[in-house]
């Protein structure tokens, strides 16, 4: 673990893997170390430390352990992506395939980046490229994948992730106490959109 000073009162705090991260990011949290805890890829961001030069020892403390299961949010989608042939070839399947494989994947979004709303998910064991040149416009409720991570688009936007299929889940919504749909530690399985969407 090693830490960065990014600010008067800010600390940037390098861990190994995605799971580290979000599990810091809870202890953390737990503890009122820091205003706005914010999980990364393999850091946490702590802004709004009392006392900066203290943090290292009190992070001392704390060991990776495996967070307990978030909240399940079970998304539906419309499996008609542009990409699809692509990502079956490139896994040596059909498009049936493809579709049972994702489904078959319990992902945990482990941070949000990129645009309000835009949880990676982590937990697939396949591995898709990005296109080489992002599309201009990617529809809200696109659900894509690039390298390991999966992700739904909340908003219309440019991007370069390979797309699967739609949703009609709002990711991001803030009248809502949580506004991110799929805050970091969610649970996500996707499934056919005729099937229904819950939040819980």
């Amino acid at each position: 673990m090693k830490t960065l000073p990014v600010g008067r009162n800010a600390v940037l705090v390098e861990v190994t893997t995605s799971e580290e991260a979000v599990s810091l990011a809870t202890w953390a949290r737990d503890r009122s170390l820091a205003r706005d805890v914010v999980p990364g890829a393999a850091t946490v961001l702590l802004d709004g430390v009392d006392d900066p030069g203290a943090l290292p020892d009190v992070l001392a403390a704390w060991r990776p352990t495996e967070s307990g299961p978030g909240p399940l949010v079970e998304l539906p989608v419309t499996y008609d992506g542009a990409d699809l042939e692509y990502v079956a070839r490139r896994w040596r399947c059909s498009v049936e395939e493809v579709v049972s494989r994702h489904q078959s994947v319990e992902y945990v979004a482990a941070f949000c980046g990129f645009a309000p709303g835009f949880a990676y998910l982590r937990g697939s064991d396949e591995e898709v490229p990005r296109l080489d040149t992002p599309r201009t416009r990617v529809p809200a409720g696109s659900v894509a994948l690039a390298g390991r991570w999966c992700g739904v688009y909340p908003t219309e936007s440019p991007g370069g992730w390979r797309i699967l299929g739609r949703t009609d889940a709002v990711l991001w919504d803030v009248t809502q106490p949580q506004p991110a749909l799929l805050a970091p530690g969610t649970r996500v399985r996707f499934h056919d959109a005729t099937t229904g969407f819950t939040r819980r």
